[in-house]
């Protein structure tokens, strides 16, 4: 396709241009014709029927000569002379050797494993070959399987993922309580966090405490937050890629649990034939149960409750085709007594067919639609008012995978998103004083086009390349403000231009190349290096870096220009002791271009001129990352050292100079032990340990009214919170198997375990002598008998049981 004609193009054509590749995609999936000259399969777990992505596929006789199963359990490979012994192994289950013959080619085997029961629950970068950690091309890439999730000590005993990917190096948090994700210098709408492929605006429930996603829906994940391949794009610092399970084909299943705030219960089983299936999981709390127990009737009326349903369902068309349909939606609302509501939702549904289309070419299309919703109420003669808010994404995604060779991969597709931000709605008690609000919806057309491969050019050495374009644009509906100097810090409005349905407002376009190469000095010892560029086209306009549901989105336009990062990572990836061990050091350096930030007192919710209120500059990352990891015996787990900085340099503030954001942690170590002690019971602890994260104290006050008011000075984040630390621990005890349908466990978890009391906030109440400064205690506490100082914090040693059944 000619790119000078394609540039020329208005949003519609160049968006029908797009549909028309990914019908190309379609057509070729379906007249291609499938060669029998290789053996093709499945694996599967024997009990549950699940798909076991990264299983070691591979020839007795030459281990060499493997590969290893797609996220869908998939796998083809060339024979060798037949018959001949294929093994299938995968960690916690038992190997499996299968003859494999002429008559047998070209048809899709199904391979079901056995798992074992004394199997500890293991955290694998990457369940394929054992030396894996050394020979694949992946730096600064992780998969953290369910299980392994389950084992770790969680807040109220309530498992969260992304509270176990906080765990791993090059992953910060901003601050207790809070599953927001800081990854290698990038704010939390960095990352795309996305299910089945659809993408997800706001991954927690109450305020940050839990994630959405029920373990037991999950199959597993993957985290890239160094080499990222061309076929991703859309945020600059991660994606957190995340599976729901497929239901089994052979039996009715259940598994589910109930907890100290939430149950939660999974069915999956056969939908009409061994060649379909369905899951179905649901979990909810009933704090707001409790609540309605109370004498107290101010405390009776209120409510605080979140609800999660997910499914998903598979189709098998013959032995070539795989249909998908999945559904994720949530809820979360708090209300007090029939005066003030919060609620807020996630809604998302993803479309996906993949075609087998011979033993080297596998076509994938994925079409999906995501929506987040919240509603605030507040019930006053006077001042209320009902605000509500929705925005969504809808995508289709075409792409082909091409493998002419057993050492070279080549995928290329295209891929489309549409994102709608609503205009506020405010609807005005009958008498109240407040001022009414007028906004204007908000609309981005994103179009990219990627190529990516990997080969093996020598024995030793393996290079992976990509390069994705973007064409972005946004389009009316919508209206843009001119300013006086065409400089909206001004705040004079000189014109205000109108734009209709589809029509180009503001566009941009870009290209995204991506490298990665690694190079083994040894067996056991290799070198990786990658550079990615990532553009992002929508971000949050927030003054705070933990995360609210009510958080103002917005996409690139005439005043915002789209972000980007350019990251280069180096690693050293060593394995010790016949692989038992894995080591790994990888060290970074990341730029920001075009990153926001907000004026002083700006107002970012009740505003239609969301470019007044906006800052624009650069920002750098950099840092080094440790990671050691046991993955067999009866101890299993993982030690993880971070050290990395921060630095952001915006026009109007800190007077020019650079800063650190809230979330510049330099130190982080993260300890995950788990100890099987019998095959009923195992033990489970997590330590952690951060520095405080930066923050801005008074220097001083001055009187307004006979009172006292904290002054500021013109530094910021120059101060930082005491470091933070916590102990988790866990038991896990399994009733006993007396061969029954139904099977049981206890899991006895605390959280705290040596009640640290890390601060979450400081509040200056009273001034004496101008003097706000004070260090650290002994304990590395602030000394909160201060006076005029008070100290809060959130949680201290946490109890809690759950029990944990399957049938």
């Amino acid at each position: 396709m000619n790119y000078i004609l394609l540039t020329r193009l208005n949003g519609t054509d160049r968006a029908r241009i797009y549909l028309l590749i990914v019908l190309f995609f379609l057509v070729l999936g379906v007249y291609a014709q499938v060669p029998s000259d290789v053996v093709v399969g499945v694996v599967k777990d024997k009990t549950t029927d699940e798909a076991l992505p990264g299983a070691s596929v591979y020839w007795s006789t030459s281990m060499e000569k493997g590969v290893i199963t797609d996220i869908d359990g998939l796998f083809s490979l060339a024979p060798l002379a037949l018959p001949a012994e294929l093994t299938i192994s995968y960690v916690g289950y038992s190997t499996s050797v299968r003859t494999i013959t002429e008559k047998e080619l070209g048809k899709e085997l199904k391979f079901f494993l056995n798992p074992e029961e004394q199997a500890l629950a293991e955290f694998v970068v990457n369940e394929a070959r054992e030396n894996n950690n050394v020979v694949s091309l992946d730096i600064g890439k992780s998969s953290l399987p369910v299980e392994v999730l389950k084992s770790i000590p969680a807040l109220f005993g309530e498992v969260d993922l992304l509270r176990g990917i906080q765990l791993l190096p090059g992953v910060n948090t901003a601050g207790e309580g809070t599953t927001g994700l800081f990854i290698r210098g990038g704010s939390a709408d960095q990352n795309l966090i996305q299910i089945d492929g659809a993408p997800i605006f706001n991954p927690s429930h109450f305020f940050g405490f839990f994630s959405v996603f029920n373990p037991d829906a999950i199959s597993g994940l993957e985290l890239f937050k160094g080499h990222i391949p061309a076929r991703y794009g859309g945020r600059l610092s991660s994606l957190i890629d995340i599976s729901l399970k497929e239901g089994n084909t052979r039996r009715i299943h259940g598994e589910g649990g109930i907890g100290s705030i939430s149950s939660r219960l999974t069915v999956d089983g056969p939908l009409f034939s061994d060649q379909s299936s369905f899951i179905v999981s649901g979990r909810r709390t009933y704090a707001d149960i409790f609540l309605g127990l109370s004498p107290d009737e101010n405390i009776r009326n209120n409510q605080l409750y979140f609800y999660d349903l997910s499914g998903k369902l598979m189709f098998r068309l013959k032995d070539k085709d795989k249909i998908t349909v999945s559904s994720y939606f949530g809820s979360d609302y708090l209300g007090t007594s029939g005066q003030f509501g919060l609620g807020w939702s996630n809604w998302i549904s993803s479309l996906n067919w993949t075609r087998s289309i011979s033993d080297k070419l596998f076509l994938d299309v994925k079409g999906y639609h995501s929506y987040y919703k919240y509603l605030i109420a507040f019930t006053d003669e006077s001042a209320g008012f009902e605000w509500s808010n929705h925005f969504s994404e809808s995508g289709l995604r075409g792409e082909l995978n091409w493998s002419p060779k057993e050492n070279l991969n080549l995928y290329a597709g295209a891929h489309s998103q549409l994102y709608h931000f609503a205009p506020i709605n405010l609807e005005l008690a009958p008498e109240s004083n407040l001022e009414s609000l007028t906004t204007n919806p908000k609309t981005g057309l994103l179009n990219s086009l990627f190529v990516d491969g990997n080969m093996e050019l020598t024995d030793k050495l393996s290079v992976e390349g990509g390069l994705r374009w973007n064409h972005y644009a946004q389009i009316g509906k919508g209206v843009n403000y001119l300013y006086e100097n065409n400089d909206p810090k001004t705040e004079v409005i000189t014109d205000t231009v109108r734009f209709d349905f589809g029509e180009n407002m503001q566009s941009f376009r870009g290209l995204e190349p991506r490298l990665a190469a690694r190079f083994l000095l040894s067996e056991s010892l290799s070198l990786k290096a990658a550079y990615n560029r990532n553009l992002q086209y929508i971000q949050i306009a927030s003054n705070n870096s933990a995360g609210l549901p009510i958080d103002r989105w917005m996409p690139a336009g005439r005043y915002v220009s789209p972000l980007r990062s350019d990251q280069t990572s180096l690693g050293v990836f060593k394995n010790l002791s016949n692989n038992r061990l894995e080591l790994s050091v990888e060290g970074y350096y990341k730029d920001f271009d075009q990153v926001i930030d907000l004026k002083q007192g700006a107002e970012i919710l009740f505003t239609d001129n969301l470019e007044t209120e906006l800052l624009t500059g650069d920002g750098w990352a950099y840092g080094l990352e440790f990671m050691l990891r046991k993955n067999t015996g009866k101890t299993t787990g993982w030690l993880s050292y971070t050290w990395s900085r921060v630095f952001r340099q915006i026009t109007g503030i800190n007077e020019e100079r650079p800063f650190n954001p809230r979330f510049d942690r330099p130190h982080d170590v993260s300890l995950v032990l788990n100890y099987q002690l019998t095959n009923r019971l195992s033990l489970s602890g997590t330590f952690v340990y951060t520095s405080g994260v930066a923050v801005t104290f008074p220097v001083g006050s001055y009187e307004v009214d006979n009172q006292r008011i904290p002054l500021f000075g013109p530094g910021r984040n120059e101060d930082r919170f005491p470091a933070y630390h916590r102990m988790d621990l866990s038991v896990n005890l399994k009733n006993r198997d007396r061969g029954r349908w139904w099977k049981g466990s206890w899991n006895f978890s605390i959280y705290n375990a040596y009640n640290r009391k890390n601060p979450f906030s400081y509040q200056f109440t009273d001034i004496y002598n101008n003097d706000f400064r004070f260090d650290p205690g002994p304990e590395d506490e602030i000394v909160s008998t201060r006076p005029g100082v008070i100290m809060t914090y959130l949680f201290g040693i946490l109890p809690s049981v759950t029990y944990n059944f399957e049938f």
